[in-house]
């Protein structure tokens, strides 16, 4: 029997059925609603399934969220009037996390008008930009006059102004950020970004450097028009805050005052070796995050789940720590079941749970008597082998103490009828 999140009961088939792929549970359900609309981010999950949560909470509650990414959780928080600190060791996410946490004052949002105006007239009137970003083959990203016209707009943004606050600036680098992106040779119909074939060079003989920079200038305004309206949409009521930290260290990472929470609500990384870095890129090496493919690869190796660029050379000589294996029946066959398809997959998958475990352990310390957790997974396929990644969280739970432990079907995940996403919650003793 299956349980979905709104309490309709169903077999496991019919569930398939009735599941569906439920956009409205994916990050597509954010785009139209105020700040979490801001920027195209695949490690987003959806507000509504945030809300649907958080049914019950109130001001006395206070919510953990161990891995932010975008910042769903505290941002739904604190529009809801609920407290919620959360942790992500992504500091570009901690970053525009906490920037959209941000309560602005009535002015912001006229200065942010007033110098997105400024930007554009200075990039169109700009000669040859001063910095563009070591970003690796950024010529597959954009044609020559278009990354021209965005390092323009970029240097304008940059540059020294005594009328424009840290805060303004923020807002216009966001609105950078979605001209940027719509404006890559990048398609994001998969779940994964993936490049798109560049534009025919005959179609660019009409657009000469002049027009593709005061095309960009004008998308930029508008962006920074967009966002302003934005800040209106759904207050904040509460303040919350994200941290920059490893959720496997979680009394590390959290202020050091003896704060206990009562909920959890998170979606961590799937094991499904998608690189949140490697989506991450072009808004990290624009916005100075990185600087070249050695420091992705080594805080990809830091997040759970990270395979890109060096971390995959370091996963190769990385073994178990001998602290006890996976609690799941089975779990030590399917690893060697992945790895005899593909031997760095199997060392893979093993070290994401070993991550997990130790996450799972570390949140006892942090959490109040009673306090529910919730985490949004989606179980993977590695060639012929099935993955149950939310038994094995379940399994995780039960073995560190948790009780009450139950797995709830929300959504089909693709439109491979094996994958699943799943609500996999589970109480403090």
């Amino acid at each position: 029997m299956t349980l979905d999140l709104f309490g309709q009961h169903a077999t496991d088939q019919q569930a398939g059925a009735a599941l569906g792929l439920r956009t409205r549970l994916t990050f597509r359900g954010n785009i139209a609603v105020g700040r979490h609309g801001w920027l195209r981010l695949t490690p987003a999950y959806s507000l509504h399934l945030v809300r649907e949560l958080l049914k019950g909470c109130g001001p006395a509650d206070f919510v953990l969220e161990p891995f932010s990414g975008t910042g769903t959780t505290p941002l739904v928080c604190a529009s809801l009037g609920v407290r919620c600190d959360a942790v992500d060791i992504n500091p570009f996410l901690v970053w525009l996390g906490n920037l959209k946490l941000t309560r602005f004052d009535g002015g912001v949002a006229d200065d942010l008008r007033s110098a997105s105006t400024t930007v554009a007239d200075r990039a169109r009137a700009r000669g040859t930009p001063l910095w563009k970003p070591n970003l690796h083959q950024i010529e597959k990203w954009w044609d020559p006059p278009t990354l021209v016209a965005l390092a323009k707009l970029s240097d304008a943004i940059r540059e020294p102004t005594e009328r424009r606050t840290d805060r303004v600036r923020d807002l216009l680098r966001v609105a950078f950020c979605r001209v940027m992106i719509q404006s890559a040779n990048v398609s994001f119909g998969h779940q994964s970004m993936s490049f798109r074939k560049a534009r025919d060079e005959a179609a660019l003989v009409e657009e000469t450097p002049q027009l593709v920079a005061g095309r960009l200038a004008d998308a930029f305004e508008v962006a920074a028009v967009e966002v302003a309206d934005s800040i209106a949409v759904e207050p904040l009521v509460t303040e919350c805050r994200v941290y920059l930290g490893d959720s496997r260290d979680l009394p590390a990472a959290l202020p050091g005052c003896g704060r206990r929470y009562t909920a959890v609500i998170t979606s961590p990384p799937y094991p499904n070796r998608m690189s949140y870095i490697r989506e991450l890129r072009p808004y990290m090496y624009w916005l100075g995050y990185l600087s070249d493919g050695r420091a992705a690869g080594e805080l990809d190796w830091k997040a759970i789940g990270g395979t890109w660029g060096c971390a995959t050379s370091l996963l190769n000589t990385w073994a178990p720590n001998g602290h006890g294996g996976i609690p799941f029946h089975g779990f030590d066959r399917i690893v060697a079941d992945i790895g005899k398809d593909h031997a760095l997959l199997g060392r893979y998958v093993h070290k994401y749970f070993q991550d997990i475990k130790g996450h799972i352990l570390g949140l006892r310390q942090v959490l109040a008597p009673g306090a529910r957790c919730h985490y949004i997974v989606g179980n993977s396929k590695f060639y012929s082998t099935m993955l149950p990644v939310e038994a094995i969280y379940a399994a995780l739970f039960e073995d560190a103490g948790f009780v009450n432990v139950s797995i709830e079907a929300i959504r089909k995940r693709t439109s491979k009828k094996e994958l699943f996403e799943f609500v996999v919650s589970a109480f403090a003793p």
